[in-house]
């Protein structure tokens, strides 16, 4: 195994489904890398989906439209089973189990008509990885290449897979393979083989990938993050840290800002590149008003993902949650006007963790010290929202480690010492932004309306708000704006906005205690960072 890749070096014919590591796949049935034209075609052909007014196509995915996050395993295997982190996310699988699910896989995909994706995950050249995608479906070939980086023509007529990802959603796991559900996947690091069994939404063969790159990239040195990206006409980035539906995709596609990508990235010594080619983006009350650019990007090329469209105007209605409120939208990164497609970027001159606070107690906004940066970077406080994972119906408060705890095989302390290392000498300004309640908590307010936010983000990375003054709050010591433009004053402080000032302060206290629990395993690593304020004047353009 060489150690900066989690690869190993067996050779193609010892791996499982080996016909399909060869640059030319080995079998009959297998339709590799068609166009987008073609991939839609097929799909429509099959009954996998029908086109929309604006020609995008639209699928559904039965039961399951969301992540099953207690359906996911590693496969436990030597050597790289003890640096993965076990814990009940990271869940192991025995390679016997494994095997029998593979074998099962094997057998099935010989009485199908496959489709085969070949891309790569990673932007920069040096750390990017070739991923070839197996599935069953085209519409399933068409997301993953669109949200796989697509490789030049003279690329697929050698490419060869670094990670192979084999997606059959119409095959449940055989009751003889183990003790599992209707659903499965599993990711084999050793085997280099993600398995995805018996579920249709899409969104597992991202995070799939994303699972393997937040393994292979900080053992080579590389923070990879959950996060989105822009770059200003200062040259200058700012990144946008958050779960799923804490609005990364919304807040990182601004008119006058550039697009690097909505979700996962990398920073190196050079600056941060985009892991992806493409964009997931939340339909749910999406509107051509507040979000033009991604509303305008799905067209023909791009896919809908449990949205209702009517049979006659063939028109989606994203305030439908019929279905769910999870519906989503996959398009590649050139349907977003001005967008870097090449996907790099400078240091960041800013970083906003944005939190969904469902019991409505944090700031809108609020600027954080090196410390306070890392501390928050660990708690990953947030509420999952209603759709993103199976079975979250209503917003629930949730800790997710480095804004990524369902896709971190690694400990945390290894994603938050690579973190530390560069804010300490990029120096980027770190603001706290909540995007989740105000005036109350979830169930008895509302969300912070999009238009305030999205005036907190440009007063922030436009250096507004370092102009103004800060008043300091007692709980978190979180240092909160005296004011924003476009922002009426008494939200910015929220026990101010509160009509109860002594419900906001028993919700306080309730989240303040949850978070020294959570922080309780970080107590000496914090208490060693310096709690001094991070500046933005030391991070050079792009």
């Amino acid at each position: 195994m060489a150690e900066d890749t989690g690869t190993m070096s067996a050779d193609a014919t010892d791996l499982p489904f080996s016909s399909f590591w060869q640059t030319e796949p080995g079998t009959g049935h297998a339709l590799r890398n068609l166009a987008a034209a073609a991939l839609v075609e097929a799909a429509i052909q099959k009954g996998e989906g029908m086109l929309t007014a604006r020609g995008a196509l639209a699928v559904r995915t039965g039961s399951r439209t969301g992540r099953s996050p207690k359906d996911r395993y590693i496969v436990a295997e030597p050597p790289l089973e003890q640096t993965i982190d076990w814990n009940n996310v990271n869940r192991p699988l025995s390679a016997q189990v494994f095997e029998r699910l593979t074998a099962q896989a094997q057998e099935y995909l010989t009485r199908r008509t496959l489709y085969i994706a070949d891309g790569y995950a990673g932007a920069d050249p040096r750390y990017r990885i070739s991923v070839r995608v197996v599935t069953e479906t085209a519409w399933h070939s068409l997301f993953a290449r669109t949200l796989l980086r697509r490789p030049e023509p003279s690329e697929l007529a050698r490419f060869r897979p670094d990670y192979l990802v084999v997606c059959l959603p119409n095959l449940r796991p055989e009751p003889s393979a183990g003790p599992l559900g209707d659903v499965c996947v599993a990711i084999s690091f050793c085997r280099r083989t993600v398995l995805i069994l018996g579920t249709a939404y899409a969104g597992e063969i991202k995070k799939s990938v994303f699972s393997v790159m937040n393994f292979l990239l900080p053992r080579r040195g590389v923070l990879s993050m959950h996060c989105s990206a822009n770059v200003g006409n200062d040259g200058r980035t700012a990144l946008f840290f958050g779960l799923s539906g804490t609005g990364k995709t919304t807040l990182s596609a601004e008119g006058n800002r550039r697009l690097v990508g909505d979700d996962e990235h990398g920073w190196t010594d050079a600056g941060i590149f985009n892991i992806e080619g493409g964009c997931y983006a939340k339909t749910y009350k999406l509107s051509a008003e507040h979000e033009p650019q991604i509303y305008h990007a799905i067209r023909f090329g791009s896919i809908l993902e449990n949205v209702m469209v009517s049979p006659l105007s063939r028109e989606p209605d994203y305030f439908d949650k019929a279905i769910t409120e999870n519906g989503r939208a996959t398009y590649p990164l050139e349907h977003i006007e001005s967008s870097i497609v090449q996907g790099q970027a400078g240091h960041p001159s800013h970083i906003c963790f944005l939190t969904c606070d469902a019991f409505g107690v944090l700031p809108p906004v609020s600027r954080l010290s090196l410390r306070q940066s890392l501390a928050h970077f660990l708690a990953g406080y947030t509420a999952k929202v209603a759709g993103t994972e199976n079975g979250i119906v209503t917003p629930q408060a949730t800790f997710s480690t480095c804004f990524a705890a369902p896709f971190l095989p690694l400990a945390p302390m290894i994603y938050a010492q690579l973190l530390y290392e560069r804010l300490a000498k990029h120096r980027p300004a770190v603001w706290l932004i909540n995007t989740g309640w105000v005036e109350g908590p979830a169930g008895q307010a509302r969300r912070m309306p999009l238009e305030y936010t999205r005036a907190i983000v440009r007063a922030a990375l436009s250096g507004q708000l370092d102009e103004s003054d800060s008043v300091q709050e007692p709980l978190f010591g979180l240092r909160i704006p005296s004011f924003c433009p476009g922002v009426p004053q008494a939200l910015l402080r929220p026990r101010h906005a509160w009509r109860d000032p002594a419900a906001y302060d028993a919700q306080a206290t309730l989240l303040r205690r949850q978070w020294e629990e959570k922080l309780a395993a970080y107590h000496d690593f914090l208490s060693q960072v310096p709690d001094n304020e991070l500046c933005s004047a030391g991070v050079s353009p792009a």
